[in-house]
């Protein structure tokens, strides 16, 4: 097996670790995982997945995948999303990460804006036919030679990784792998649309330590992680920071929350990834008592702007670390005062642990003339975001190595902190779900005269979808027929009272 030739990936970590502690527990699947994809709980040590990723990377080598090429991956948050994301580096492939409740228009869109060679998902999710979804969305890319999936009852040429692992081949020849190039793509949602982001094995590391380091991640961290590993947020805060610490890794399809809490005390986890408002509503209720002592809670903020004006945290021997989410451009993570508040946020560097002098430079921010929130750092891809050489202007560019999130902000002269205090113009936030705003009603307008798709405030997700039309069950069958996100056509969902 030939080595990297620069930094260690992310598939490197893996191999160190299973030659340290062979048997040592790895990756745990959801409790409730037979409701969600048909398939048994199980349970991997590290040997297990790494001998699981070998034969995986083999067999997309086998299949005549060539080093550099692009895959994408739908696949909700089990054992089988860290194995084949693993197997692909391992195999010297670029991962498109693709969010669940995307439906077929933006997976063609998606495969074809990346030139995808191969996806892989699974036979079905929470009752829904992804299997039938991917293929139909593979018929549409012309790049698409390969269709891989998990599950049973697998559509007719669709490959099955399952049968791979179960009887893997002898190891291919796996080429070298160097962590300065793309790793991952994920898609981030912009004024002018959908962007395809890239991403290094380094940048996401750095992501990663902001994440790991803020939270005061033990190594051996037993960590349960209940984001859906589709962005820059999912993947770090779920793979990346459980290869950093060495640690076991805790899957959690969002969200049964009676499932959470027994999943917290079988798996004795001492630290969880979950979004922010939710981690208050649950200690509210005592539901992250099952966390094992000194927990660790880090909360994901999709909304940073509500952060400052957040209770305190309360519940006895757990410790917050919030952390703010800019889309797929970044993220930091800064750690809760002692009695619970938010600690304010300054411009300039950004270290992890924020509060260590000398410490590592996670990203660096700004407060741009035009009053928005900029941030540079080795986790930020400048190049992905950086506009037309014919559109640049010296006076709307902060910098040539910032990159605009597109937040409000506004810098305090006397104390220097910054305070966020509005999302991007145009753009809705559903759960880290993002739209154009324009785009809610040209679909609606394609369903029938009066028809209306609005997006109202929403605490917890930032936005909830409303809609109104005629026939509402018309208007849902409407919008799955056009291959739609779900959350579109659930707009139109019944609301008469009982």
């Amino acid at each position: 097996m030939m080595q990297s030739s620069t930094s260690p990936t992310l598939e490197d970590l893996l191999r160190r670790i299973a030659a340290r502690k062979p048997d040592g527990p790895a990756l745990i699947d959801p409790a409730d995982k037979l409701r969600i994809t048909g398939q048994p709980s199980r349970t991997m040590t590290f040997a297990e997945a790494d001998s699981a990723i070998t034969a995986i990377a083999t067999h997309f080598i086998d299949s005549g995948l060539p080093s550099g090429s692009v895959i994408a991956i739908q696949l909700p948050n089990t054992i089988e999303f860290s194995l084949t994301v693993l197997g692909a580096f391992r195999a010297g492939l670029v991962v498109t990460l693709l969010p669940q409740l995307w439906r077929q228009a933006d997976l063609a869109m998606a495969l074809n804006r990346t030139g995808a060679r191969a996806i892989v998902t699974t036979s079905r999710i929470d009752g829904v036919s992804h299997a039938e979804i991917a293929m139909n969305a593979a018929a549409e890319a012309f790049s698409i030679r390969h269709v891989f999936g998990f599950g049973d009852n697998l559509p007719e040429g669709m490959d099955s990784l399952d049968r791979v692992i179960a009887n893997p081949a002898l190891p291919a020849l796996f080429p070298a792998i160097d962590a300065r190039r793309p790793a991952i793509i994920t898609f981030d949602m912009t004024p002018e649309g959908w962007r395809p982001v890239p991403r290094s094995h380094m940048s996401l590391m750095a992501a990663g330590l902001a994440l790991f380091l803020e939270g005061r991640l033990p190594q051996g961290a037993r960590i349960l992680s209940t984001i859906a590993p589709a962005s820059l947020a999912g993947i770090c805060g779920s793979t990346v920071i459980w290869l950093l610490s060495g640690g076991t890794l805790s899957h959690h399809h969002p969200l049964d929350i009676d499932a959470l809490g027994a999943q917290l005390q079988r798996d004795t986890c001492n630290a969880i990834v979950l979004p922010a408002q939710l981690a208050f509503k649950l200690a509210e209720s005592n539901k992250l008592q099952g966390l094992a002592p000194p927990a660790e809670i880090i909360g994901l903020w999709r909304t940073p702007e509500q952060v400052a004006a957040s209770a305190a945290w309360t519940s006895p021997g757990q410790r917050m670390t919030d952390v703010y989410l800019f889309g797929e451009t970044g993220l930091f993570g800064s750690r809760r005062a002692d009695n619970g508040l938010p600690v304010p946020i300054k411009a300039g560097h950004h270290r992890a642990p924020s509060d260590v002098p000398g410490a590592t430079v996670a990203c660096e921010i700004l407060v741009t003339p035009h009053g928005t929130l900029a941030m540079r750092g080795p986790m930020v891809p400048v190049a992905a975001y950086a506009p037309p050489s014919s559109e640049r202007s010296l006076t709307a560019q902060p910098a040539v190595d910032y990159v605009d999130t597109g937040f409000a902000a506004r810098r305090d002269r006397t104390s220097g902190e910054i305070r966020i205090t509005a999302p991007p113009n145009g753009l809705v936030n559903v759960g880290g779900y993002r739209f154009l705003a324009d785009d809610l009603q040209q679909w609606a307008r394609r369903l029938s005269q009066g028809a209306m798709l609005t997006a109202l405030p929403d605490r917890i997700n930032g936005h909830r979808l409303a809609g109104r039309a005629i026939d509402n069950a018309r208007a849902r069958e409407a919008l799955a027929e056009l291959g739609l996100n779900p959350l579109m056509s659930e707009a139109f969902r019944d609301r008469t009272a009982t």
